[in-house]
């Protein structure tokens, strides 16, 4: 097995240059990370802040650790695990398949000295909202993001332009925040169930984004309003087209152009966008608050009824696939005053 990959990161803000030491620099003749699941860990953060963060990386069949290789990173739901994210996502068997490495970090819980609990300490990311004691508390998840991408290009031969993420429910909120905040260095993102809760800001790279939503999810409504969430916690969620508009907006699309995909699928794209990259969007006539295609681990009377019409991994890997970071959008940010 590949040894476990322990740095530490001294920041001052989110996106301040850390200072990173290695535990133990890899020998020059050590063979490439064996195929399967690697248990991976960095301490981020200094004095109060600082915390060991961990995550799961799976290395596909016939990686020699040379050549460049797509990386795929799944956040998983509220009160999920990125070792869960691989059993309701099928993201290990397609990086086996396609020869990516699928990356699955763990959000922190509010008590970190007690064992993470579905219902009473979910893992949990801070996904902007403000929402919970991880976002009161200010947990650095796009600071651990970051740090972990610079890993796996230093440890994994993830490719720079071909950097990917894509999450579930409060892992889809993390994933907007992630292709908001790290523009710099993702490639394209897929939020599947969750919203954009940052406004009034601005790319500062064209990130593509793929977005899928059941038509009865019943804690991310199509029009909002509010839910009930499992924890008995209320809360006002606003439509899910609120966010989408809310990208199309910085990356400056043209008009929607609808596509019925039979099965009850609709797709609705946005292809002319001015300042570069595209939106495309899913709708599942039927599904509720599960991965489409993918094993729920929660009761159909909290989520609603799970979909095989779309098979989210497939369709996200192919979008992903078909977006790499070209040289021209990663030399030339959006303009300001685009």
């Amino acid at each position: 097995m590949h040894r476990s990959g322990i740095l530490t990161i001294v920041a001052a803000a989110i996106f301040a240059t850390a200072a990173i030491s290695a535990a133990a620099d890899t020998p020059a003749n050590q063979p490439p990370p064996a195929p399967g699941n690697h248990n991976e860990s960095l301490v981020v953060g200094a004095g109060a802040k600082k915390m060991t963060r961990t995550f799961i990386v799976h290395v596909p069949p016939g990686f020699d650790g040379k050549s460049k290789v797509p990386a795929v990173i799944m956040l998983h739901g509220a009160g999920g695990s990125g070792e869960g994210a691989i059993r309701e996502t099928g993201f290990d068997a397609k990086s086996d398949h396609e020869g990516f490495v699928a990356v699955f970090p763990d959000g922190t819980t509010a008590n970190p000295t007690l064992p993470a609990r579905f219902l009473t300490n979910p893992r949990l990311w801070n996904d902007g909202s403000g929402r919970g004691a991880i976002g009161v508390e200010n947990v650095d998840d796009l600071g651990f993001i970051s740090a972990m991408i610079d890993f796996l290009e230093a440890h994994y031969s993830a490719d720079p332009a071909r950097i990917f993420c894509t999450g579930f429910s409060n892992g889809a909120s993390m994933t907007f925040s992630v292709g908001l905040n790290l523009s710099n260095k993702v490639a394209a993102v897929a939020p599947v169930a969750g919203h954009l809760w940052e406004r009034e800001k601005q790319l500062a790279y064209p990130v593509p984004l793929l977005f899928i939503v059941g038509t009865d999810d019943p804690l991310n409504p199509l029009a909002g309003g509010k839910v009930t969430l499992p924890w008995e916690k209320i809360e006002n969620r606003p439509p899910v087209e609120d966010s989408l508009r809310e990208w199309e907006r910085m990356l400056g699309c043209g008009p929607q152009v609808q596509t019925a995909r039979g099965k009850g699928v609709m797709e609705i794209t946005y292809d002319q966008c001015a300042r570069g990259g595209e939106v495309e969007y899913y709708r599942v006539t039927g599904l509720g608050h599960v991965w489409p295609g993918g094993k729920s681990r929660l009761p159909e009377k909290w989520v609603g009824k799970p979909s095989d019409s779309l098979m989210a991994t497939d369709v996200i890997w192919d979008f992903f696939k078909a977006h790499p970071r070209t040289p021209a959008a990663k030399a030339k940010p959006i303009a300001k005053n685009d």
